[in-house]
């Protein structure tokens, strides 16, 4: 009896660390095995799960629909999304989104290499839905959470013990550490701009 995949989890993550995973691998031979991006915080993502203020749609399909969506984090990096005739609900959700909005998206990560040979990484969106600054503020919490927990278990971990965990000694080889930091910031960026935004709504 073949056993259905299961489905990977949505990792939560800042838009500055998801734009700096450019590295791509797969865990097997098979031409349907997951295609998973190496968050330099030392995790695989194969699911990404973001939720942000959508600022702009675009079709910019030469022969058919294929539609480009910019969704700002707290820190205003930006995650980019690409929807087509394959992905038809999300693509429809960009036609008719009038941005700015709040959304939430759940989508594949995938590099493109540039004619310069720079690595740019995008959503393919499985699912986008609009939602309200609430759902978009517990987020940004719950992102900050995930992302120090992975910063703290990098830093924790002995990268000349053979059991060290192979997720992080992949990022510790693929990427330039000092990076880690510029994590840590958009962490603290984010949630002082929660705090910020809910200063100036108890003020008015």
């Amino acid at each position: 009896m073949a056993s259905t995949p299961t489905r990977e989890v949505a990792r939560r993550v800042f838009a500055r660390e998801f734009n700096d995973a450019s590295y791509t691998f797969k865990e097997s031979d098979d031409d349907r095995a997951p295609v998973y991006v190496l968050l330099p915080t030392g995790q695989r993502a194969n699911r990404v799960f973001v939720v942000g203020t959508l600022t702009e749609t675009e079709d910019v399909g030469e022969d058919s629909e294929y539609w480009q969506g910019r969704v700002v984090d707290p820190n205003g990096d930006t995650f980019f999304m690409y929807a087509g005739q394959y992905q038809p609900d999300a693509a429809s959700m960009l036609r008719e989104l009038e941005p700015p909005a709040y959304v939430a998206v759940v989508g594949k990560p995938r590099t493109y290499e540039t004619d310069e040979g720079d690595v740019n990484v995008s959503i393919r969106p499985e699912s986008i839905s609009e939602v309200d600054e609430a759902t978009r503020d517990r987020w940004v919490v719950e992102t900050a959470e995930r992302t120090l927990d992975r910063i703290q278990r990098y830093g924790d971990a002995d990268l000349e013990d053979p059991a060290v965990d192979e997720y992080i000694a992949m990022a510790d080889e693929e990427y330039d550490q000092l990076s880690i930091e510029n994590y840590r910031q958009s962490v603290v960026g984010a949630l002082e701009s929660l705090q910020d935004e809910q200063a100036e709504a108890s003020a008015d």
